[in-house]
């Protein structure tokens, strides 16, 4: 954490804050809307961080946002993404050598991935200076933040977490939500889909505690390394001895069999007592809502050990852009090659963040016969984590390239139809709440790889064509049109919502010469003029099974959030927002430097 901090420094890319503030929603706001500033704005060093209800001064400054550009991305990682990627490629089609010469080549390049195999070392760490064991223990003495006024309690944000199966065969590193309930226990937020979960299984049939060790810091791409998506089994320390050329360096934990990268921060100890589980949440996350409490795995402490000299590294959670939007980034150019020994056809493809990245995916493609991508995308719904994409769209090797959003959107309206959708029924992400049921919802897939001949609508403008609406529906409010030099313009609708949005379709059939695709939202917290943010809302609101409506050449989505009045039975949770009031006094105090366009323009 120190070598970052200093490389920061060196490359002006730090912003260092001495005020006194507030791990109580003070910090992560700041943090918040720093990321949402031109190119991510800098990376936050935090040097009085303070616990106000507890009277607590810490003692290590707090540092987030370290991955929030692309340019400290590659700072981070030493080379460039595509680098890594490339390498990767190399990897998996090597080929036997032809000649002495590729013999000596493919030998040196066989000999250099010895380094990428972590080496676990016989000594104590330097994050093991500091040890808290027993009654000691004492998760208050870090600095872990609460983000957002409705969160159940604070909780751990880039916490490494290692895990092994049961007969210690394999490890695993991932990211989850950490909740801490008290001083020595916290909450395991890990998914039914993640590895560690898996594990879980195994010590829960065999009546066992299971240990986990949990780290935080030291290398950033050790954090990185916990988000990636490997496969089942395969240990992700091995992507951060590719990378650097260096083998990890664990030290074994004090109280668990695990082994931890021994210039981590702070590390944390304990056991899974698998017979119990408790309510974890609510919490502001990834989404821009909340998630809902639910029951998991509880941690308790048995080992708190830490660096004399320590950072804590922490980031935020809530409406998009984040930081998140970066380290996908990298992730998404990294793992392409790995997704090809999948789907060989593939060529690109691109997560747009303001959908909160698995409710939309463009991906490119080589379609080779009539029906392919409908084939294709069957087989990224059965790919790992891209089997919880909600919506997908598939395009031929012609399309513009896949984050120049202005002319793929384009060229997807001028050849789509309803004929090219393709609505089913799949797994979903645990934070998904838009479905009827947790875990399994609709999906839609379009095919935008075949060039259908489509007649424009008669346009109308704005004014012209909102007068027409509201005689047959009186409920709506605004209205706007966007792409409309395509043979699809998209017109969003907000509604003071009193029915169905079904109901509202049907009531616009008769304008189909004029409306080719229909988008209704909510007059409330919506802006029809505020295209990223309703991809935002919508993405996350609809469920296809339910939401899709077609009338000939015409389409509806409901992006309506959803009631009692749509058989919708499960609670519907709030936005993630700044409390007004800390944004205020941040304000008053001469912290708050953001502009307020901005913090319209993502309804913060």
């Amino acid at each position: 954490m120190q070598t970052t901090i200093n490389l920061f420094k060196k490359e002006n890319e730090l912003r260092i804050i001495e005020d006194e503030l507030d791990i109580y929603l003070e910090i992560p706001h700041i943090a918040y809307a720093e990321v949402k500033k031109k190119d991510g704005g800098k990376a936050l060093l935090f040097t009085h961080a303070v616990d106000k209800k507890n009277g607590t001064k810490f003692q290590e400054p707090v540092l987030m946002n370290i991955f929030g550009s692309y340019r400290r991305c590659e700072l981070l990682f030493g080379r460039t993404i595509e680098s890594v990627a490339d390498e990767i490629t190399r990897l998996l089609h090597m080929k036997p050598p032809a000649g002495f010469l590729n013999k000596l080549s493919m030998a040196g390049e066989l000999f250099s991935l010895k380094n990428i195999f972590p080496k676990k070392l016989k000594k104590a760490g330097a994050c093991q200076e500091i040890k808290y064991l027993d009654d000691a223990v004492d998760l208050y003495k870090i600095p872990v933040l609460t983000t957002w006024e409705q969160d159940g309690g604070p909780f751990i944000t880039m916490g490494q977490v290692y895990t092994q199966s049961l007969d210690g065969e394999l490890v695993n590193l991932g990211m989850y939500r950490l909740q801490v309930y008290d001083k020595n226990h916290l909450g395991m937020h890990w998914q039914i889909h993640k590895d560690s979960s898996h594990f879980f299984d195994q010590y829960q049939k065999a009546g066992k505690k299971m240990p986990v060790s949990i780290a935080i810091g030291g290398n950033p791409l050790y954090t990185w390394c916990a988000t990636a998506p490997l496969p089942y089994g395969v240990n992700e320390l091995l992507m951060y001895g590719l990378i650097t050329k260096q083998p990890a360096k664990l030290v074994k934990s004090l109280t668990t069999p695990l082994y931890i990268p021994q210039d981590v921060d702070y590390v944390i100890e304990g056991w899974v007592d698998t017979a119990t589980l408790k309510i974890e949440g609510p919490f502001g996350d990834h989404t821009g809502y909340y998630t809902l409490k639910e029951s998991y795995p509880v941690l308790q402490v048995s080992a708190i050990t830490m660096k004399k000299k320590r950072v804590y590294l922490a980031t935020v959670v809530g409406k998009p852009p984040l930081e998140d939007k970066y380290m996908g980034w990298a992730t998404g150019k990294i793992f392409l090659p790995l997704l090809k020994t999948t789907a060989p056809d593939l060529i690109d493809y691109h997560m747009p963040e303001n959908a909160g990245f698995h409710n939309l995916i463009f991906a490119k493609m080589e379609p080779h016969y009539k029906g392919h991508a409908k084939q294709f995308m069957h087989v990224f719904w059965g790919a790992g984590q891209m089997s919880f994409v909600k919506h997908a769209v598939f395009l031929d090797e012609n399309a513009p390239k896949l984050d120049n959003y202005e002319s793929l959107v384009s060229y997807i309206l001028n050849r789509f139809t309803p004929k090219s959708m393709f609505i089913s029924e799949g797994i979903l992400d645990a934070l998904d709440h838009s479905s009827p049921e947790s875990l399994v919802g609709g999906k839609l897939g379009i095919d935008a790889t075949a060039a259908n001949k489509v007649d424009a609508p008669q346009l109308l403008g704005d004014e012209e064509l909102l007068f027409k609406v509201k005689e047959l529906v009186p409920d709506t409010i605004a209205l706007h049109q966007y792409m409309r030099h395509t043979k699809n313009p998209i017109t969003v609708i907000s509604l003071n919502k009193k029915r169905k949005a079904g109901e509202y379709f049907d009531a616009l059939v008769s304008l189909s010469t004029n409306i080719r695709i229909v988008i209704f939202v909510d007059e409330v917290r919506n802006d029809v003029f505020n295209p990223y943010m309703l991809v935002w809302r919508v993405t996350n609101n609809m469920d296809a099974l339910r939401d899709v409506f077609v009338s000939g050449l015409m389409v509806g989505i409901d992006g309506t959030n959803k009631t009692l009045l749509d058989g919708f039975t499960r609670e519907w949770p709030a936005d993630v927002d700044c409390t007004q009031s800390v944004v205020d006094s941040l304000k008053h105090r001469g912290i708050w430097d953001f502009d307020d366009e901005l913090y319209n323009k993502f309804q913060l």
